[in-house]
């Protein structure tokens, strides 16, 4: 039996009881915190705040004693004063693109880049990719770590891969049709926009090849898996992801179920805590995601605030995997608007959007500051063929407003535009423009 087919065929790291799954997760966190506090300075000084060390760790529960680390973190070390191996050992560097701040860097050791690759493999398995596919892979190659993490998972699955990264939409499209995917992998806003160049250049996506799309990279909605699957014909999958953690790989859903993400407790350690007191919140609340990385050579990471906002559900899949399922991200902490006193998510706004009558999938936030308030305007556009004149524009306005405030509680002003006026995503799609403090032009 080769390589590839052992993903396949063996789940038994998958499937592996939950005694023998605690048993060695205890064994390989003792080893990333023992680690983590003897090679790097930076986490050893904050150990030592916290008056805190890793003798004091005995079993699974004694994570909660550990301070955690932030991405502050990695700007303050930046570049490699997070790395608890020498630079010379690193064989990969990724990194974020800096927009929000100073870039945070991510190193890989050659076992780390194995270990992500055989992790990917895992993940495309899971998601219902079978060694032969032919894999379209739309996530951006360079720093971005989506690209690359996906592209070394399915080769090592044994997929035929197409690298052809985001851009260039109508040449996907043909290249769709050409070669035949029966996988897709792009963020899901931009398997959107690939839908919709499909159509405007009269083909119909529903009767090529490809059958399973694995989308990740930001949040989306149930919703939009229903208009995605509609769309594309395809069984839409949800692949979870961080980069401080190793990129893509963290967590994907089965295709058996696709009810929650299955998360490699062989590889991270889990919590979900409450973003305002620090503290973990009851099994199946909902709350902050952090993760402790147990395989990490080059860059381990002890109780990582993700940001995101989700839950773990323990029981049993429908599949049989046996480790715990992290429900869909909702939104990122740091993402959530507060509008006059109502907590609003973008995700949110998006699930009411999809399915509107007349109204495309796609928006963008635009936060000003009308005196000592905060203001939401949400940008919209008609769906394809819709009335366009505008009274027909003025209602769908008066519409989408009046539904967001009764079931989001938020008043809002809504402009509709005419059908592609809105920007496309060719990655990572950005939902909200915050022009709160900035000066008039």
């Amino acid at each position: 039996m080769s390589r590839a087919d052992t993903f396949f065929y063996d789940r038994k790291a998958e499937c592996m009881p939950r005694v023998e799954l605690a048993a060695l997760q205890l064994a390989r966190l003792k080893t990333t915190v023992e680690t983590a506090y003897a090679r790097v300075p930076h986490v050893r000084a904050k150990f030592d705040a916290a008056k805190v060390k890793p003798e004091h760790l005995s079993s699974l529960d004694d994570i909660v004693r550990f301070p955690f680390a932030v991405k502050a973190d990695l700007r303050d070390a930046y570049p490699f004063g997070l790395f608890a191996v020498p630079r010379e050992q690193v064989v990969r560097l990724h990194a974020s693109s800096g927009t929000t701040g100073k870039a945070t860097v991510v190193g890989y050791t050659q076992g780390d880049v194995d270990n992500w690759s055989d992790l990917m493999a895992r993940c495309i398995a899971c998601a219902g990719a079978r060694p032969g596919d032919i894999l379209h892979n739309a996530y951006g190659y360079g720093l971005f770590t989506g690209g690359l993490g996906v592209h070394y998972g399915a080769e090592r699955l044994g997929c035929s891969v197409v690298p052809v990264s985001g851009g260039m939409t109508e040449r996907q499209v043909t290249l769709l049709q050409d070669l035949g995917a029966q996988v897709l992998c792009a963020t899901p806003s931009y398997a959107l926009n690939i839908a919709e160049v499909a159509a405007g250049m009269g083909v119909d996506v529903r009767k090529l090849p490809v059958r399973l799309g694995i989308f990740g990279a930001e949040p989306w909605s149930d919703a939009m898996r229903r208009d995605l699957q509609e769309r594309l014909g395809i069984k839409a999958v949800d692949l979870y992801g961080l980069s401080e953690i190793i990129g893509p790989g963290v967590a994907v859903e089965c295709d058996v179920a696709q009810d929650g993400l299955h998360g490699w407790e062989d590889h991270f350690l889990f919590e979900v805590i409450d973003p305002n007191t620090l503290e973990p919140v009851k099994d199946g609340e909902a709350g902050e995601l952090v993760i402790t990385t147990l395989t990490k050579q080059a860059l381990p990471m002890v109780r990582y605030r993700s940001r995101d906002i989700t839950r773990l559900e323990r029981s049993p899949c429908a599949c049989g995997r046996s480790h715990v399922r992290i429900m869909r991200v909702t939104g990122r902490d740091d993402d959530m608007m507060i509008i006059r006193g109502v907590n609003v998510y973008p995700s949110q706004v998006e699930a009411l959007l999809i399915g509107f009558p007349g109204v495309a999938p796609h928006y963008q936030i635009e936060l000003k500051r009308e005196g000592s308030l905060d203001a939401m305007t949400l940008e919209i556009e008609m769906a394809a063929g819709a009335p366009a004149d505008d009274a027909s524009r003025a209602s769908i306005a008066r519409d989408v407003a009046h539904h967001i405030k009764s079931r989001i509680g938020v008043t809002c002003e809504v402009a509709v535009k005419m059908p592609g006026e809105l920007p496309r995503s060719q990655g990572k799609a950005v939902r909200v423009k915050d022009l709160r403090g900035k000066p008039a032009p």
